[in-house]
């Protein structure tokens, strides 16, 4: 027996704290019962588990995806809204998958899939502190200071971010590294020091880069990647 939520990342559904709202929200049963306790067990051999009705299986293979992540995409497998998902760039990938964390709709870049869900709560758990690069252009010309202030930390929604490094590629134009996972946290540091963000693109997820990967494009990550982000969020701590 498992805690449920060990499961169904096990499982490849989500990582273990995005399967725990899924429970908590109700979207979880075992043998026709919903489920929200989160210290539930269960047994995946012999229980009928289902997330939104559709009963989880362990995947046949773990499977870990590169996407270069167009704008006007949602980072998620369905949107309410129905808005165009990154799972619809992925014609002929038949393993369900979801992303690793966030790129908001209307930036661009890389974008890791899998159905690992112990790698995807690796990656996004900021214990780990795994970096993620941005290059952005912005409104104005942020100066010296304003790019200090970007490097010690902002205050962003009553909370200061932690350190970040931050590199002028020219007139209004940054390549900003944060190693935190917090919601369009790029966007609202730079609005913060009065030069908002007019594009956006993560180039970088730890040790993955791919500057060859057009737009729209996507490719399985090599064992070798593989092994260099597993790696990352062990020595990332």
């Amino acid at each position: 027996m498992e805690r449920l939520q060990k499961i169904l990342s096990q499982a490849g559904v989500a990582s273990r704290r995005a399967s725990e709202k899924l429970m908590v929200d109700g979207r979880v049963s075992v043998n026709g019962v919903t489920v929200t306790e989160l210290g539930t067990k269960a047994d995946a051999a012999v229980d009928d588990i289902r997330v939104d009705g559709r009963r989880i299986h362990a995947p046949e293979r773990h499977r870990y995806l590169l996407l270069n992540k167009p704008r006007g995409y949602v980072t998620t497998r369905s949107d309410p809204q129905k808005r165009p998902t990154v799972i619809d760039l992925l014609a002929g990938v038949r393993e369900y998958i979801y992303p690793v964390g966030r790129l908001d709709y209307d930036s661009e870049g890389l974008l890791i899939l899998t159905n690992d869900g112990e790698l995807a709560a690796r990656l996004t758990h900021p214990r780990h502190g795994v970096a993620r690069v941005y290059e952005a252009r912005v409104l104005g010309q942020p100066d010296a200071h304003d790019i200090s202030r970007l490097s010690k930390g902002v205050t962003v929604e009553g909370r200061r971010t932690q350190p970040s490094e931050v590199v002028s590629l020219g007139p209004s134009q940054l390549r900003i590294t944060v190693r935190e996972g917090r919601n369009r946290q790029v966007r609202k540091m730079c609005e913060a020091i009065g030069h908002p963000v007019t594009e956006l693109r993560r180039v970088a997820i730890g040790p993955i880069r791919d500057p060859k990967l057009k737009t729209g494009q996507w490719r399985d990550l090599s064992p070798q990647e593989i092994e260099r982000l597993r790696k990352a969020t062990t020595t990332s701590s």
